[in-house]
């Protein structure tokens, strides 16, 4: 089976065997890239794909036969016309591989967090996204994922954006403002008089924002603005997961991705509001990483036996 983790920060590939269980065994070959797949005009370009992929392919080469595959990519719903049109033939002809998935990074993210059972999951790093679906034909339940001008709420751009505008009340001297958030603000960015300009012009302005996410929760244990920031975060976090829940009376919802590394600070408000907003419904880790997810699916394809919904968009099988 192969693997394919493509995001805004780089590329992952894994290729591995299927156990008699039907689960994927741990990776034999890994490899990753610093570099992420570029996006033209055209969308996710499929041919710089191929051309990362290929030498990682090349050191397999007489080892096996890969049966399977999963590709999840960032953008896929929106800028993977161009993957899903080039990106099936090519691996047939380049490597022989007669099963394709291409999934968007949250269909790989909800495989890892939940596998293959009916649920929703939370995929929150620099933005949030949240899946659901009860299988088969039911298709997928979403909510958010509009990118941090528009949303991605509770995610980690959001909670940094929400520090800063707190530091920055301090600054000013109006109501709502944190002396704590400005402190750490001018620690890690200097000057806050000079930010606004800094950060408008910067094409990376989501991440640097969501940088600032750690901070607000170490503030969070003496800093009731920073705790209040995260009890927020947590709600629509909560929020987005009811959206997408396929059963309103309950079920698991998984959480995955970067954002929940901060811990406590935003893990305690999840827990204490879930029953309130998620009535019901048990709150779970994530079983395994994106990577593994798109590794699940490609195991689930090779058996003839996946049962999450196959849409054309989120989830395309060629």
């Amino acid at each position: 089976m192969l693997g394919v983790d493509s995001g805004g920060s780089g590329v992952r590939f894994a290729l591995t065997r299927v156990a008699d269980d039907g689960r994927p065994c741990p990776p034999e070959f890994s490899h990753s890239a610093k570099e992420p797949v570029r996006t033209g005009s055209d969308g996710i370009d499929a041919d710089h794909l191929l051309a990362q992929l290929t030498p990682f392919m090349g050191d397999f080469a007489g080892r096996g036969e890969v049966v399977a595959a999963c590709v999840g990519a960032a953008g896929m719903v929106s800028l993977g016309g161009n993957l899903r049109d080039r990106l099936p033939g090519a691996l047939r002809a380049a490597f022989g591989v007669p099963r394709l998935a291409l999934a968007a990074d949250a269909v790989t993210a909800y495989a890892g967090a939940l596998g293959m059972r009916a649920g929703a999951v939370v995929a929150a790093g620099t933005g949030l996204i949240a899946l659901g679906t009860a299988l088969g034909d039911s298709g997928w339940r979403r909510a958010d994922g509009w990118g941090h001008l528009l949303g991605d709420c509770g995610g980690g751009a959001w909670i940094g954006r929400a520090g800063l505008e707190a530091a920055l009340r301090a600054y000013d001297g109006r109501t709502g403002g944190s002396a704590a958030l400005l402190a750490r603000a001018e620690a890690v960015f200097g000057p806050v008089a000079g930010l606004a300009g800094r950060l408008y012009p910067r094409d990376d302005r989501a991440a640097v924002l969501a940088s600032f996410a750690p901070q607000v929760a170490l503030c969070a244990q003496d800093d009731v603005v920073a705790a209040g920031i995260l009890r927020a975060a947590a709600r629509h976090i909560l929020e987005a997961a009811a959206a997408v829940l396929p059963d309103p009376h309950g079920g698991e919802v998984a959480l995955t991705g970067g954002l929940f590394k901060v811990g406590e600070p935003l893990l305690g408000p999840l827990r204490a509001q879930a029953p309130q907003l998620l009535p019901g419904a048990r709150l779970l880790a994530a079983e395994v990483d994106p990577l593994h997810g798109a590794l699940r699916i490609a195991a689930a394809l090779s058996r003839g036996e996946l049962p999450l919904p196959v849409d054309g968009t989120l989830l395309a099988i060629d």
